[in-house]
């Protein structure tokens, strides 16, 4: 943009990397609304942070209450939202954190997207993969139930696509696999990503 000029600091990412002992990168939950991705996220992050790795969760409905409250759901504004996202997590990784963010982020196109924001070598994709009949028998928050009777209107899995990725880093079948030894399975995994 013109006028614009980036400033550069005396302290980096590389820096903060050093001083906290460990690598910053994203972790990416992806999967269907009641999948167990913020669930999922949120056992990992615990588990890192007990191992004294600096972590931040971003997770769809904080940030949609806050910073992107003026978005809605049009293919246009989620991805738009999942933008921001990466913007924000992209600082957040600059400022020595592990992030740990969950979004549906439905399209495949789109997390290519926040993928080529972020860095592909500061993204790790977790599939949370949980089937639309199971997502919709624990719908907590009723959210199903008012799409299927138009009340919500481009709800993904019902009237809006999820696109499962191709090649995750990681996938969790959450009918088949414990929680617990998912956790352990992704953060043992991770512990060479934090080597500096």
């Amino acid at each position: 943009m013109k006028n614009i000029i980036q400033h550069s600091f005396n302290i980096n990412k590389a820096d903060r990397n050093k001083m906290n002992d460990h690598l910053s990168f994203v972790i990416w939950f992806t999967g269907l609304s009641g999948s167990g991705k913020s669930t999922l996220a949120n056992l990992v992050e615990k588990e890192l942070f007990n191992q004294n790795i600096r972590t931040f969760a971003l997770d769809g409905d904080n940030i949609r209450s806050g910073i992107n409250k003026d978005l809605q759901f049009t293919p246009e504004e989620r991805e738009e939202n999942l933008r921001r996202v990466a913007e924000i997590s992209k600082l957040f990784i600059n400022s020595g954190n592990v992030v740990i963010a969950s979004f549906i982020s439905p399209l495949r196109k789109d997390r290519e997207y926040v993928k080529k924001i972020i860095g592909e070598e500061n993204f790790i994709e977790v599939f949370v993969n949980t089937s639309l009949q199971e997502c919709e028998r624990r719908d907590v928050k009723g959210l199903y139930d008012k799409a299927r009777k138009g009340e919500i209107k481009n709800f993904t899995g019902i009237d809006a696509p999820y696109e499962a990725p191709e090649a995750p880093d990681f996938e969790v079948k959450t009918e088949l696999e414990d929680l617990e030894k998912a956790v352990k399975r992704i953060v043992g995994q991770l512990q060479k990503k934090l080597e500096i």
